[in-house]
């Protein structure tokens, strides 16, 4: 029988390329379960092959545990229980026996076989993990292996299979079995069924790294992909800009008659691509997004991440686009939150906000509405800003002088001041309650330094402990001891009630 376990071992490692070790560790598992199976309770069994010879031990074990511990029947032994079969054991040691050898016979062999099949295939599959680890997000080719109503099973050589969700496919494209397709690595799945790989090709990254291959000047770093956006199917967006000003970004991706972006469009189900020229100045980029449609003016939210964009009455749908496509693939490829609106509209809109910044200046500077107008004509929308703009700035504004600049300023940061003060107030103060007011020995004074250390009511009052009070001025022990029995005095009254 040693040798056949040698011999099984020396055939399944050539055949399936696993370490001899691999398989002697699934014979042990197999010959352990099919010992187990002698025992009417759970028992833990060992078996150890000699790797030399082939000949083969039997072990039962049990762990010893607290006399306190309920002890699992078969697999565990109290101290009293391991002291009668050895009294140098103590608890967490493990006491072990040797049992007879089941024959390695039908029965241990096919254990055996499930054993090294799952172990095999855990292994392929981890090697599967590691071979892709590195590629998630990379552009991948394979082959369609098997189409179901959910999903497609995509072939990539050497046992490694992707999951392409239907909800990942592009508009409404149409799959069949050994057909060439490409998608991108999304993630790797690591249980132990199924594909290893999930799979995208709605993704920006799938644009992206389609250009990378039709463009050459885009894989040599020539031209970069700063930003894409899409809406998969239908319309995609992606902003270029070039390191090399002898290059046009826009048209290099475009190719000669439209022959590049035609590429591209192709694989995705004709999905329309527009490239827009990459500008570091926002604004610039947003006009640049916003095409074809032509923007007459914007205002710059900053602290809102806004932009509100006006144009023509009659360009307006064409900016916004069917379902509001354009505007939102624009927001998405620039990271600007973008207001489209008629130039009608955003003149109200600047007009209303304008008035309302007046009428702040006005209130806040102590000025009439020409002087606040003309400080919001030239830009000013806030107190703030007034307050700490550079003196040579505001002293430039017709008709101001630096004795006109330097009294707005003094005025501002008073304003500024007085507004911190009641705001820091209005958090602080604190009303005291009426039944603490109420309370014997109680004055208005000291119920508002209670106030101060967050004792409102006279149920705070009795929370509290004598030395928490002789933070107050002019509290000793007995008069803080007094008002806070005081405080309790409903406490017991409910107790003697009850």
């Amino acid at each position: 029988m040693s040798k056949e376990i040698l011999m099984v071992a020396e055939a399944v490692s050539n055949e399936k390329g696993v370490d001899k070790a691999v398989i002697f560790d699934a014979m042990e598992q197999a010959l352990a379960m099919a010992t187990k199976k002698r025992y009417e309770e759970n028992a833990n069994i060992r078996v150890s092959i000699d790797r030399e010879s082939g000949n083969y031990e039997s072990f039962r074990w049990w762990e010893v545990v607290a006399d306190d511990v309920l002890a699992e029947l078969g697999t565990q032994l109290t101290t009293e229980e391991a002291e009668e079969c050895d009294a140098t054991l103590q608890v967490g040691d493990i006491y072990e026996e040797a049992v007879d050898n089941v024959e390695f016979g039908r029965i241990a062999a096919q254990i055996a076989k499930q054993v090294i099949v799952q172990k095999v295939k855990d292994a392929e599959r981890e090697l599967i993990i590691d071979r892709f680890r590195h590629r998630v997000g990379e552009l991948l080719s394979g082959t369609v292996k098997k189409v179901t109503r959910d999903h497609i099973i995509v072939d990539f050589g050497d046992n490694a299979e992707g999951i392409l969700p239907r909800e990942e496919l592009v508009g409404r494209e149409i799959f069949r079995v050994n057909d060439r397709t490409r998608a991108i690595l999304q993630s790797i799945r690591e249980e132990t069924r199924g594909p290893q790989l999930n799979l995208s090709r709605s993704v920006p990254e799938m644009l992206v790294q389609l250009f990378q291959i039709e463009v050459p000047e885009i894989s040599e770093g020539i031209i970069e992909i700063k930003s894409a956006a899409r809406d998969p199917g239908q319309r995609a967006k992606i902003a270029v800009k070039s390191k090399d000003a002898r290059i046009d970004p826009v048209g290099a991706c475009v190719g000669m008659r439209g022959s590049r972006v035609q590429a591209v469009s192709n694989e995705l189900d004709e999905e329309r691509v527009d490239i827009v020229l990459w500008d570091d100045n926002p604004a610039q980029l947003v006009i640049n997004a916003m095409a074809p449609a032509e923007v007459e003016s914007l205002i710059i939210d900053e602290d809102a991440g806004s932009m509100d964009v006006a144009v023509n009455e009659e360009n307006l749908a064409q900016a916004i686009g069917k379902g509001g496509q354009n505007v939102r693939l624009a927001s998405e490829l620039t990271k600007w939150t973008i207001n489209v609106m008629t130039t009608e509209d955003a003149a109200k809109k600047q007009e209303a906000e304008s008035s309302d910044v007046v009428a702040i200046l006005m209130e806040a500077l102590d000025v009439d509405d020409d002087v606040a107008t003309v400080l919001v004509d030239e830009g000013f929308t806030s107190v703030e800003e007034v307050a700490y703009v550079p003196l040579d700035e505001m002293k430039a504004i017709d008709g101001f002088d630096e004795e006109i600049a330097e009294e707005l300023r003094a005025r501002a940061k008073d304003a500024l001041l007085t507004r911190a003060l009641a705001s820091e107030e209005k958090l602080t103060s604190k009303e005291p309650a009426e039944d603490l007011l109420a309370m014997v020995g109680m004055t208005k004074q000291l119920a508002d330094q209670l106030c101060a250390i967050d004792v409102v009511t006279m149920e705070d009052l009795a929370e509290q402990a004598v030395d928490d009070l002789l933070v107050i001025d002019g509290l000793d022990a007995d008069k803080a001891g007094q008002l806070i029995m005081t405080a309790r005095a409903p406490w017991f009254e409910e107790e003697t009630e009850n």
